[in-house]
């Protein structure tokens, strides 16, 4: 009779489940929020790691309280990729975190691009290019604007092994996060040298050595096994980034699943057995958390969009499901380029947000609703239909993720995207996926050679009362709305930089 704790520490919110391996059921859930440091100039992201750590021991002291603790052997921690966490010799952090969604780092992505002799290159060297959403680009800002900080810097962390750290105190990186750095040669999995010597060459000192994901990062520091009341053998996995995590908790671990996760940002990917590269880099060619790769497209606007309709019209989510329902598929040609925090596929970092289409009929509250909802959704199905071109061609899309509840979105990602979609039993996918992970990790530990996709089929089903076919005619009315929109933001692309 084991438990295993996921933990999935995103922008807004760090959550945490109990998984009961024996019957396959979560038995335990907790959630406590964060937030982002205010008063930023623009395109600055950043949140202060104290504030994830404080959040961990919250929802792990409220879950703990609700299971018996006698029976927790393992632990794995997803997180937010990309994240810049610096720490000085001490293991102290310097200054905040870096997050996936700053965009402030546009000039040090080209110089690394030139550095490497440009974009080609750059994905010859290490699989995929420089994006400002990246973690390699912001240790350069770090080191060209904040030198005394940079100075500093000893060790380089992202959140998930940040928390990894707090929890063992072990400095600990795996295959599936590592690759969201741009400082990894994905088909090789090592460090690019060409990479780390563009920012510093002392860069491959700061950076943990390299594991593999089925291997522990530690196990739990004494004095926290004391605080939460459980054993000082708690394995803690080597955890991953979310959309890692979140691809074990839909069993997202052998090829022919693809998985929609909604969050503040979007993203779909599918395993892979082999590294699936994008010449253009317009899909991250990054490896999985589970042995393999993870081709994976990623929009820097989903919910955060969704949500600022919600907000602006005081609504619950609720009214903006009705609203959106009763409006006509395709708003009556109201388009929204949704680029409200720039965007990363296609990567328009100062990119803005823009509606077209807007007159006495539009205007209206349920149209900017589902305009909203069909731009981010478009916005996504730019990157999947990218990802048809590569190979990867979905017969059905699971869903995971606040955005999943919707029944309405569910409903217009199937017209969307042509094919039908589902929603998960056990919605927070990346949680789910940190306590598969650390099950394994632990039974690899104690010699059980149980594979991951075997525990993932005691625990991941799918609901099928979401599902939800595409409806032909609105199938119809998207494809053309999908093109106005490619269209306005390829015409607006120049406007963007030119006005940034």
């Amino acid at each position: 009779m084991s438990l295993y704790l996921g933990i999935d520490s995103g922008t807004q919110s760090t959550k945490a489940i109990a998984l009961d391996l024996d019957t396959g059921r979560v038995v335990a859930e907790a959630r406590a929020p964060h937030t982002l440091i205010a008063g930023l100039p623009a395109g600055h992201m950043e949140q202060h790691p104290a504030e994830w750590t404080a959040a961990l021991d919250a929802v792990i002291g409220e879950v703990a309280a609700k299971v018996d603790r006698s029976r927790v052997r393992g632990i794995g921690v997803s997180g937010q990729q990309h994240g810049f966490v610096p720490l000085d010799a001490k293991g102290e952090v310097i200054r905040p975190a870096k997050l996936w969604c700053d965009t402030s780092t546009v000039a040090e992505c080209a110089l690394l691009t030139k550095k490497l002799g440009g974009t080609k290159a750059v994905i010859r060297q290490t699989g995929l290019p420089f994006l400002p959403g990246y973690t390699a680009p912001k240790i350069l800002w770090l080191k060209r604007h904040e030198p005394a900080n940079f100075k500093r810097l000893r060790h380089v962390l992202l959140p998930h092994d940040y928390l990894n750290f707090h929890l063992t105190g072990n400095y600990f990186m795996e295959y599936g996060d590592a690759s969201g750095t741009a400082l990894l040669d994905v088909r090789r999995r090592t460090w690019s040298k060409p990479a780390l010597n563009a920012i510093d060459r002392n860069l491959g000192d700061w950076l943990p050595a390299l594991s593999g994901s089925h291997e522990a990062a530690g196990t739990l520091r004494p004095e926290l096994a004391a605080k939460y009341g459980f054993s000082p053998d708690v394995v803690i996995s080597a955890g991953g980034g979310d959309n890692m995590m979140g691809a074990i908790g839909t069993g997202n671990v052998a090829p022919g699943v693809v998985t929609a996760s909604l969050g503040t940002s979007g993203t779909i990917y599918a395993f892979s057995k082999n590294p699936v590269i994008d010449p253009n880099g317009e899909i991250a060619a990054f490896c999985s958390s589970t042995g393999g790769w993870l081709p994976l497209l990623c929009t820097m606007n989903l919910t955060l969009v969704t949500e600022q309709f919600r907000t602006l019209f005081g609504w619950d989510h609720a009214a903006l499901d009705r609203a959106v329902a009763a409006a006509p598929a395709g708003s009556d040609g109201l388009t929204l380029v949704p680029y409200l925090d720039g965007e990363r596929t296609p990567n328009v970092p100062h990119g803005t947000g823009v509606l077209y289409g807007l007159n006495r009929r539009t205007l209206t509250q349920g149209h900017l609703a589902r305009a909203g909802m069909e731009g981010v959704t478009f916005g996504l199905n730019y990157g999947l239909r990218r990802l048809a071109t590569l190979g990867v061609k979905p017969k059905e899309i699971r869903l995971t993720g606040g955005g999943a509840k919707s029944a309405s979105w569910r409903q217009l990602m199937a017209d969307i995207f042509g094919v039908p979609v589902v929603a998960m039993v056990e919605d927070e996918g990346a949680a789910l996926g940190g306590a598969l992970q650390a099950a394994w990790c632990a039974g690899l530990r104690a010699g059980d050679k149980t594979n991951l996709t075997t525990l993932a089929a005691r625990a991941v089903a799918l609901n099928e009362s979401t599902r939800c076919e595409p409806n032909v005619q609105h199938r119809a009315v998207y494809r053309e709305m999908q093109a106005r929109q490619d269209s306005l933001s390829l015409t607006l692309r120049e406007t963007f930089d030119r006005l940034a």
